[in-house]
C-alpha cells in the first residue's frame, strides 16, 4: 500500500479567503465552477482575485459543463487556469481540443452509479478522470456534482485506464480514509463535505478533512508494518524456544561413574 496520502482537490469555492486557507492546509488544486447552475458559481470579480493571488502557488481548475469551446479557452487564459474539468456531456474530441488550445491540463468527470459508467469514461485520454456520484434523489438529479452523495466505491474495480483517479462525491473527513483505503485515488476531491453553506468553506470542516486525509497514509503504514512485526514475534517466540530447550537438555558425557 501506498504510504503517501492522496491529493487534495477543493472545489466549490468562490472566496480568496477560503481558497487561501485551503492552500495553507496544502490543497493541490482549487475547482472554481463556471457553471450559471451551480450555487458554487465563482463569480468573475472572485476567480480574478483568487486567480491573481494564487496562480503560482496551487493548480488553479476551472469547473464547466457543456461550455462552449471558446468561453472555455477565453476563461483559461483571462484566470491563468492550468487545469479545466469538464462536468458535463463533452465528448474525447472536445476534450482533446481543449486541451491542445489550451495546454491546461484536464479532468473529465463521470457521475457514477454503476459499473458501466465507470468503465465508459476510459475512451477519455485525458490528464485526470473524476468519479462522482450521480444523485439519487429526484430533487438533485439535475445536479452536476455537489450533490453531498456518495457512491459504491466497489465500483473503481471496473476501472481498466491507467489515468490517474480523482475520487469525489460526497467526501468529508469522516469518511475519507475509508474511501481512500477502498480506490487508492491520485487525489480525492470535497466540496460539499467542507462547506457550511454552498459555496462557503466551514474552516473545521476544512481542517479536518486534510487531518483525515493525511491519517489516511498513517493507517497504510500500520498495515505495512504489520507483516514484519508479526515476522520479528515469531522469530523471536522460536529463538526463545530453542534456547529453552538447550537449557533443559543434559550435559554431553553425563551419567554414574
Amino acid at each position: 500500500m501506498s504510504q503517501t496520502p492522496p491529493k487534495v482537490k477543493i472545489c466549490g469555492l468562490t472566496s480568496l479567503h477560503d481558497a487561501e486557507l485551503a492552500v495553507e492546509l496544502g490543497a493541490w488544486a482549487l475547482g472554481m465552477i463556471f457553471y450559471d447552475g451551480s450555487p458554487r458559481r465563482c463569480s468573475p470579480a472572485e476567480a480574478e482575485r483568487i486567480a491573481a493571488a494564487l496562480r503560482r502557488r496551487v493548480e488553479l481548475c476551472g469547473v464547466f459543463v457543456n461550455a462552449p469551446l471558446d468561453r472555455v479557452v477565453a476563461e483559461c487564459e483571462s484566470r491563468g487556469l492550468s487545469m479545466l474539468q469538464f462536468h458535463g456531456d463533452e465528448g474525447p474530441a472536445f476534450c482533446a481540443e481543449a486541451a491542445r488550445r489550451t495546454g491546461a491540463r484536464v479532468i473529465k468527470a463521470a457521475q457514477v452509479s454503476g459499473p458501466g459508467d465507470v468503465r465508459d469514461v476510459g475512451r477519455f485520454h485525458v490528464d485526470f478522470h473524476l468519479l462522482d456520484a450521480r444523485a439519487k434523489a429526484r430533487s438533485r438529479r439535475g445536479l452536476r456534482g455537489g450533490t453531498g452523495e456518495t457512491f459504491d466505491w466497489a465500483l473503481v474495480g471496473a476501472r481498466r485506464s491507467k489515468v490517474p483517479l480523482i475520487l469525489s462525491g460526497g467526501l468529508r473527513a469522516e469518511n475519507v480514509a475509508e474511501a481512500i483505503a477502498q480506490t487508492t485515488p491520485y487525489a480525492v476531491d470535497t466540496a460539499s463535505g467542507t462547506e457550511s453553506a454552498p459555496g462557503h468553506k466551514d474552516p473545521a470542516r476544512l481542517r479536518a478533512f486534510f487531518a483525515a486525509t493525511e491519517r489516511s497514509a498513517q493507517n497504510d503504514q500500520a498495515i505495512d508494518d504489520a507483516p514484519a512485526a508479526a515476522g520479528d514475534a515469531v522469530a523471536a517466540a522460536t529463538a526463545a524456544n530453542a534456547l529453552s530447550a538447550s537449557e533443559a537438555a543434559p550435559a554431553p558425557g553425563g551419567g554414574t561413574a
